[in-house]
């Protein structure tokens, strides 16, 4: 038997398993399924032997607890929202193309207005100039800690100079939203509290002067701003649903960005493109798929066409950018994962694209995504604490039964 008849096509696997391509590609980034390059290296097939296993499993294991516990990886939906929608051409924030939003010229504040369902009031307005608490100025001018960690360590102690943190008005819940969005956006740079948009602050710590870049940071944020129940804003939503105060969900939000799996991918990503940059972008890619290792920064179990944000940003880089020869690398960069293994880039990518093409380290790259999706998880407590439900899910046991277990050594 040949080596491709052990290959199954995307179709075949998802008629075998019964699912959509959104979740095949989900069971592949969990690592149930293997890919590996099609004929034509442009599609991918999926290992017969994967497939037919994972399909028994399914069929010895169907039920109402099987099913919910498969729902907590991009699988059924397990709660109401009406924050975010993602489909093929942009996510949508209460009902508006992020991506025409980017086009029109959204900031972040804008972005948040929306998400936080402000109508005509605009909380930003209302901010008064303030500089950090003595407690928090010295930790917040720390350049030398990773700017996650700087922030949460941060945020807590603000949290002691925020009294109206547990009102239940909307007008005070969104002006402690705003503050602590610009808060954050500080301590992630080390930089002084400002009343400038969230783009130009955080432009202005790494490339001062460049209006271009600036404009570059605000889509990139704006793209970045929600996405639906993804990891962070899940993280943020428990914590939200036990009353917690506004900056404790912040805290679970980018506790959770933090990890590999999630954040992290940006600094992946931004280490595949310095690999890749430093020799031919073809080899290293096809070396990376013939080693069977991941591609970081390629490919969306929820954008099986290519990921929209990703392709919005490309297109404003290759504006900004056209004639650079690192764009040039970029370029051949994605062009190589399309041609070797049919993957696009997706917004981690482009996040570290971004920081590559401006001469700049990985950690950028993650404060964007981090200062972007603080006001999808603001947004998602506002409105899980308007439920005023607790997320409080039950666990199947899968261990020693009582009674069952051996006898300890005397």
């Amino acid at each position: 038997m040949s080596a491709d008849a052990d290959l199954l096509t995307a179709r075949q696997a998802c008629a075998l398993l019964g699912i959509s391509r959104a979740t095949l590609y989900a069971y592949v980034s969990r690592g149930l399924l293997r890919s590996r390059p099609g004929a034509d290296h442009r599609s991918r097939g999926y290992l017969r032997q994967d497939v037919e296993r994972l399909a028994q499993r399914q069929r010895s294991g169907r039920g109402a607890a099987r099913g919910a516990a498969q729902s907590l990886d991009r699988g059924l939906p397990v709660l109401e929202t009406r924050i975010s929608l993602i489909r093929p051409d942009s996510p949508y924030y209460r009902g508006r193309s992020a991506v025409a939003a980017v086009r029109a010229g959204a900031t972040l504040e804008d972005a948040a207005r929306l998400l936080w369902d402000c109508g005509a009031d605009d909380p930003f307005a209302r901010l008064p100039a303030a500089a950090w608490p003595p407690r928090v100025a010295a930790l917040a001018r720390d350049a030398a800690l990773p700017p996650l960690a700087r922030a949460m360590a941060a945020l807590p102690l603000l949290a002691l100079d925020a009294p109206r943190s547990f009102s239940t008005a909307a007008r005070a819940r969104h002006e402690t939203a705003a503050g602590l969005l610009r808060q954050t956006a500080a301590l992630l740079v080390a930089a002084a509290p400002s009343p400038e948009p969230v783009h130009r602050q955080l432009a202005g710590a790494w490339r001062p002067g460049d209006a271009a870049f600036a404009d570059l940071v605000r889509a990139a944020l704006v793209l970045c701003a929600d996405h639906e129940l993804n990891v962070s804003a899940f993280a943020a939503r428990v914590v939200a649903s036990t009353g917690a105060h506004l900056h404790a969900t912040a805290c679970a939000g980018l506790a959770a960005l933090s990890g590999p799996r999630h954040g992290g991918a940006t600094a992946r990503a931004y280490a595949l493109i310095a690999e890749a940059r430093a020799g031919d972008a073809r080899t290293a890619i096809a070396e990376r798929w013939r080693r069977g290792d991941d591609l970081p920064g390629f490919g969306h179990a929820l954008y099986p066409e290519g990921d929209p944000r990703a392709a919005e940003l490309l297109a404003r880089l290759r504006a900004a950018r056209a004639g650079d020869p690192v764009l040039a690398e970029l370029e051949a960069i994605v062009a190589a994962a399309e041609e070797v293994g049919g993957e696009r880039p997706n917004i981690d990518f482009m996040l570290a694209a971004i920081c590559h093409a401006h001469a700049l380290p990985a950690p950028p790259a993650l404060v964007l995504f981090a200062a972007g999706r603080l006001t999808g998880w603001l947004a998602h407590a506002l409105e899980q604490q308007a439920m005023g439900r607790l997320i409080r899910p039950r666990a199947r046991y899968t261990g020693v039964a009582p009674g069952e277990a051996a006898p300890e050594d005397p």
